[in-house]
């Protein structure tokens, strides 16, 4: 094991969740790639003699850079109910593995999550958690998210908006 790479991973990906919940948008677009898939398919039920309870063909999410840049830009509007009063998030990652190098500069990257928010005086927080596959890819010297999925452990999200989740 690489320890000097698995640090500088690991460090990567906790600055990430730490641009996020200080609403940092911008800077965050800044860590994707141009061509960035971004995706969260659906989990469902199924007994273990019928497959893999990830359905890969329907999404809550299948986002490209421009995408993601139209859904932070939206935020700073009026429209965005959302974002009134602003929510508070926080983003939890570990279980930080280095699986494989598919290209040159490239890292498959699988992490555990737990993303929590609170929003005005709600009383229940929102939760998503899961685990999440990342390519990322060294640019310039420096790593960026060149894809992302997501996969929820919850069957039935609760949340009433994935406006917030990145």
């Amino acid at each position: 094991m690489n320890y000097e790479l698995h640090y500088e991973i690991t460090n990567f990906l906790q600055r990430e969740a730490y641009i996020l919940d200080s609403l940092q948008f911008q800077e965050w677009l800044g860590l994707l790639t141009e061509d960035i898939i971004y995706r969260m398919p659906l989990r469902v039920t199924r007994e273990k003699k019928d497959g893999s309870n990830i359905v890969d063909e329907m999404t809550y999410f299948e986002e490209t850079k421009k995408s993601l840049i139209t859904r932070v830009s939206r935020m700073a509007t009026t429209s965005a109910w959302a974002w009134d009063p602003v929510p508070r998030t926080r983003h939890f990652i570990n279980n930080i593995l280095i699986e494989r190098e598919p290209r040159k500069d490239e890292l498959e990257v699988r992490s555990a999550f737990l993303f929590m928010r609170s929003r005005a005086k709600d009383e229940v927080s929102d939760q998503v958690y899961g685990e999440r596959l990342d390519i990322l890819r060294r640019v310039d010297g420096q790593w960026k998210i060149a894809a992302r999925t997501i996969y929820p452990d919850q069957t039935v999200l609760t949340s009433i908006n994935l406006s917030s989740f990145f």
